[in-house]
C-alpha cells in the first residue's frame, strides 16, 4: 500500500491542506486545518518506526519551528503521525507507548497498515465525526409513529397523511 499517497487523499477529503516535506531522515506529508497542524512520517517496519520516530520528529519540528511558534492557538494541536506497513505483534506495545509520550507533539503510531480502512482507523483522531446511520427496513411513517408517542394518534396520522398543517393544530388543540 502507498501510505503517503493514501494519507493525502484521507487529509485532503477530511479539508486538509496537505504538502510534502523531504527534507528530514523520513519523508513527510504536511497537513493543516485551521485547527491542526501535522507531520505524517512513513516507514517500512515496525523496527524502523521504533528506531526513527524521535529523529523523524525532532527534524520536522526543528525545521519548522518558527512557523510552529507563530501559528497561535493552533500550536497546542501539532501532531506528529508515525505509520508502518509492516509489524509484528510483538512490537504493538511499545508502538502504543509512542502515543503516551507527549513531549513536543501529540503523537499517533501505527504499524501494520495494509488497507485503506486500517489508514482510516489509524488516522480517526484526525478526523471528523461521520455518522452513519443505519435505518431498519421499517417505513418512514412507522418510524416517525415510533418517535412521537407522546403526541396524540390522530395528529400524528394526519402529519403523515401529509395534512395542513391548520388540521394538524386543530387536532393537537381539541386533544
Amino acid at each position: 500500500m502507498d501510505i503517503p499517497t493514501q494519507a493525502e487523499i484521507v487529509l485532503r477529503e477530511a479539508q486538509y491542506a496537505t504538502w510534502p516535506w523531504s527534507g528530514g531522515p523520513v519523508p513527510a506529508i504536511c497537513f493543516e486545518d485551521r485547527t491542526v497542524i501535522g507531520f505524517l512520517h512513513t516507514f517500512s517496519s515496525a523496527e524502523s518506526l521504533l528506531t526513527g520516530w524521535e529523529q523523524a520528529q525532532e527534524s520536522a519540528l526543528g525545521r519548522h519551528a518558527v512557523a510552529l511558534r507563530s501559528a497561535g492557538n493552533k500550536a497546542w494541536n501539532v501532531y506528529s503521525v508515525f505509520l508502518a506497513e509492516r509489524g509484528a505483534a510483538e512490537f504493538s506495545r511499545r508502538i502504543e507507548r509512542i502515543e503516551e509520550d507527549f513531549s513536543l507533539a501529540r503523537k499517533i503510531a501505527r504499524a501494520n497498515i495494509q488497507t485503506n480502512a486500517d489508514l482510516v482507523r489509524a488516522l480517526l483522531p484526525l478526523l471528523r465525526i461521520r455518522a452513519q446511520p443505519t435505518l431498519g427496513d421499517a417505513h418512514y411513517s412507522d418510524r416517525v409513529r415510533a418517535r412521537l408517542k407522546d403526541i396524540p394518534a390522530r395528529a400524528v396520522t394526519a402529519f403523515v397523511g401529509a395534512a395542513s398543517a391548520a388540521d394538524v393544530a386543530h387536532i393537537l388543540e381539541t386533544e
